[in-house]
């Protein structure tokens, strides 16, 4: 919980906006409320809410926000060395709570060198903390977001946040330029419909960096005789 704490605070914001944006687009309390507790994701939540406001049709929100979430394939294949071991009870836990923030805190837990056979647990307790801020935030925007002006900025927090999850990571050269040319090709395809803006720079930016990758010189290993 303490090594998430700086995620979860960036994201107070988020959750107050989402809340109150949901009781002022005809969603009812109970449906903004249960879409927070039965869904927990930000970045789906907003654009569902978009697209039902602007009376989309239920399979296409359904289908937007599933391609949206694709990104948690790829923290799965990061955490599945991780949670081997596991029991299924642990992994459906884990996947459910499986945010951008929490896999940014468990997985430089996880990465770290020491033994430790429970940071299963490290990951449960970022999850647990962020999963009620995002409730709490969420009741928060729907009782008193009309109280709220919404004209602060406040969704600028959470821009920042992601900022300061991605930059620490960014350690090798491919890297660099697959945050370069995705940051690069979401300004530019920003205006695309359903946020599909930030699919092709996510895809873009994969192959950019694997390109990249491709180029760098392999590492040369001492034999056993050295």
């Amino acid at each position: 919980m303490r090594g998430i704490l700086p995620l979860v605070i960036g994201a107070v914001p988020f959750g107050i906006i989402f809340g109150t944006l949901a009781s002022g687009s005809g969603l009812s309390a109970a449906g903004a409320m249960g879409m927070s507790v039965f869904v927990f994701a930000g970045s789906s939540q907003f654009i569902a809410l978009g697209l039902l406001a602007s009376g989309t049709a239920i399979p296409l929100v359904i289908v937007t926000t599933i391609v949206v979430n694709v990104r948690h394939l790829l923290y799965s294949i990061s955490m599945m060395p991780h949670l081997r071991h596991d029991s299924l009870a642990w992994k459906l836990l884990l996947s459910f709570w499986l945010t951008d923030e929490n896999f940014a805190v468990a997985i430089a837990r996880y990465n770290q060198a020491d033994s430790s056979p429970h940071k299963h647990w490290y990951s449960l307790g970022a999850g647990v903390l962020m999963y009620s801020n995002w409730l709490l935030c969420t009741g928060l925007g729907i009782t008193l977001g009309q109280q709220i002006p919404t004209n602060l900025g406040l969704d600028f927090a959470m821009a920042v946040t992601f900022i300061g999850m991605v930059i620490p990571y960014v350690v090798t050269r491919p890297m660099g330029i697959a945050v370069g040319v995705a940051g690069s090709v979401a300004l530019l395809a920003h205006g695309l419909p359903h946020q599909l803006g930030l699919m092709v720079a996510s895809l873009v930016g994969i192959l950019a960096g694997a390109i990249a990758e491709s180029f760098q010189p392999p590492t040369v290993r001492p034999s056993s005789s050295d």
